[in-house]
């Protein structure tokens, strides 16, 4: 399966705005309702990518070209999974009345999600792609 990197960055741009706006305001709520998406964009389709494609549809007369590149669809899955394991953190940390968790792990969700959406570069897609490249030498080593 092939992803359109403009709906990434339009997703991550979208992540930044709400865990600002869960710093901002504390909400785990809010927090609660991010960690679906990212639960979603693991598993199946993340609705904000959704939302890009209709958007796209929307205006496709001021949008007439498809994406030059797709990218692979796993690495940015796997993103969302490392997204929801720090959303469900910082969930934790809301709930628990432990508010640096809930701080570190939503500020940490947050800075990923920005350099997605402002320079393109997406953290938890090269996480995905370094583990690749260390599974195989690992698995190497076991069975010399």
């Amino acid at each position: 399966m092939r992803a359109d990197p403009r709906a990434l960055r339009f997703g991550a741009a979208i992540t930044t705005l709400v865990l600002v706006l869960v710093l901002v305001t504390g909400s785990a709520w809010l927090l609660a309702g991010q960690a679906v998406v990212f639960a979603l964009g693991a598993a199946w389709r993340s609705p904000y990518t959704m939302l890009f494609k209709a958007l796209l549809t929307l205006f496709k007369t001021l949008v007439r070209s498809a994406p030059k590149e797709t990218e692979d669809a796993r690495p940015p899955r796997f993103a969302q999974g490392v997204g929801l394991a720090f959303a469900v953190a910082g969930l934790a940390g809301y709930v628990a009345g432990i508010t640096p968790l809930a701080l570190v792990a939503t500020a940490a969700a947050l800075l990923a999600a920005f350099l997605n959406a402002a320079f393109g570069f997406c953290l938890g897609c090269e996480t995905y792609l370094l583990v690749r490249r260390l599974l195989p030498a690992a698995k190497m080593e076991v069975s010399q």
